[in-house]
């Protein structure tokens, strides 16, 4: 990588990680929140379902307005507003207060997203190597946030431990305002068939390299655009791809805690709950499952990892529930596999939008992205919960099965177009 590639890879990964801390923080909190407010599974579910439907949703127009303004604001401004959300989550005296501060958190980490994985596509000339970098950052916060948020409830109050996890996003606003980097060299690479930075950037290559939305009909057109072609298949990809992530994810804390061989250990005057730890192992390995996803792409077609890997999360799901009741090491071992199986698909996915879609409109397609995985993703967190109280875990993970034998089949058939 060069300079320019390695300043922006250094600040995505960055915000990746923090966007991410702040998310997985959450499901160690719901194991103190059911006690806490005295409510449901189901109620929670539907809480975060919305909150981080806002996760989703606000991702789309995040994706308009880097298009239209360059990666960098948005990630300052995401930055900021996950650190002032955590802060009024500290001080939330009632479930409400907790989805209203979630809320806030989903619209601010919205923009991360679209922003982020346009400046890689758009700025990056090791396209797949800055793709695994980026997921592996991620999968860095995934796992350090339950962990952080596990060891600070050790030692402090859940709001105590929010307030201080909102901390470091004002170090992650400093970095970004200070980093260097061009945000379009990538594609004046591609354009001149030289280095990034050629002077005839605009003459060759995508005729929208660095073009943007600017109205409502354009906007319009250029969806319409996206969804006639095969990203439409893609966007089926990501749709179950964030069910089966926000399904498996949102509760696993609360049901691995359900186990005796996790139950409480007392350790000097503090009480551990090992299923938080391991649920934080399990995101950890998920390290391993992007690098191997992001370097899948620059050696096979997306198309076929995609299908394979997706095959594989539905038959992990079938074999978890057995895994479950069959001693800590055989948990321990198809934990691990759940977390490697899980992130695989990320850079994948990822990289097919890349690939599927023109520069002009990468910020507008990741928008629709990550609608599809936070978004309509997030409707898994509300579906887990119902199946919870109302079945098992057994019946949670048939669900999450299907949506992954769904995700397969687009897969499948996106293998069978040419580009």
């Amino acid at each position: 990588m060069n300079r320019n590639d390695r300043a922006i890879v250094g600040l995505v990964m960055v915000a990746h990680a923090m966007v991410h801390t702040y998310e997985l923080s959450v499901p160690i909190l719901v194991t103190v929140w059911v006690d806490q407010f005295d409510v449901t599974r189901a109620t929670l579910g539907v809480v975060f379902s919305v909150a981080y439907g806002m996760f989703g949703v606000g991702a789309l127009p995040a994706g308009v307005l880097s298009d239209a303004y360059g990666s960098r604001k948005l990630i300052v401004a995401c930055l900021a507003g996950m650190g002032g959300s955590f802060a009024l989550l500290s001080a939330a005296p009632n479930v409400l207060t907790v989805g209203v501060a979630l809320v806030l958190w989903g619209v601010a980490a919205s923009v991360y997203h679209p922003s982020g994985l346009s400046l890689i596509s758009k700025g990056v000339s090791q396209r797949g190597s800055a793709f695994a970098y980026h997921g592996m950052a991620g999968n860095l916060g995934i796992a350090l946030g339950p962990l952080s948020t596990a060891v600070l409830l050790l030692f402090f109050d859940w709001r105590t431990a929010t307030l201080l996890l909102a901390a470091p996003a004002a170090l992650g606003v400093v970095f970004a305002l200070t980093v260097e980097f061009d945000e379009t060299a990538g594609v004046e690479a591609s354009a001149d068939g030289g280095e990034p930075g050629g002077a005839d950037a605009e003459s060759g290559g995508d005729a929208r390299a660095n073009a943007s939305v600017s109205s409502l009909s354009e906007f319009l057109a250029d969806s319409k655009t996206l969804f006639a072609g095969a990203f439409v298949l893609v966007f089926g990809v990501v749709v179950f791809s964030g069910l089966y992530y926000r399904g498996v994810l949102t509760f696993l804390p609360d049901m691995l805690s359900n186990q005796s061989v996790f139950d409480p250990v007392e350790v000097g005057a503090r009480e551990i709950q090992p299923s938080r730890y391991i649920y934080s192992g399990l995101l950890m390995i998920g390290i391993a499952g992007q690098y191997a996803g992001g370097k899948l792409t620059d050696r096979i077609r997306v198309e076929r990892g995609i299908t394979g890997a997706f095959a594989l999360l539905a038959v992990v799901a079938l074999l978890y529930v057995p895994a479950l009741n069959a001693g800590v090491t055989t948990l321990l071992a198809a934990s691990a596999v759940l977390g490697f199986a899980l992130f695989v698909v990320q850079p994948l996915y990822q990289a097919a939008v890349a690939e599927y879609t023109p520069a002009g409109t990468r910020g507008l397609s990741y928008g629709y992205t990550y609608l599809g995985v936070f978004g309509v993703g997030s409707l898994g967190a509300g579906v887990a919960g119902a199946v919870l109280d109302l079945f098992d875990p057994t019946a949670l993970f048939v669900v999450l099965a299907a949506f992954a034998l769904v995700a397969t089949g687009f897969g499948a058939v996106l293998s069978t177009r040419q580009k």
